[in-house]
């Protein structure tokens, strides 16, 4: 099993979620309105001088659909990448 956590500016919401959808994504856990700061996407902090907020989806998958998750995000990054969204995926070591 793998996890695959996604990080993203929460204006991108949509894409993201309807591009999961029609990948491999069947369950996930979403925190939204989080705070960051990246080199590509800026800082986001929810207020007047750093707006905006990110939203991160958590996925617990076995690898062949965490690969494929992976290369959807690859693709989705060609056409929102300045907006803000990455992935990065770890071997689960024990779920209970």
């Amino acid at each position: 099993m793998m996890m695959v956590m996604i990080t993203y500016n929460e204006a991108v919401d949509e894409e993201v979620m309807a591009v999961l959808n029609s990948c491999a994504m069947k369950n996930y856990t979403k925190l939204t309105r989080a705070f960051g700061k990246g080199i590509a996407s800026g800082t986001h902090l929810g207020d007047d001088i750093w707006p905006g907020l990110n939203n991160i989806l958590y996925i617990a998958c076995p690898e062949k659909e965490a690969a494929q998750i992976l290369t959807c995000i690859k693709e989705l990054r060609k056409t929102i990448g300045h907006e803000g969204v990455k992935a990065f995926s770890w071997k689960l070591e024990e779920i209970t």
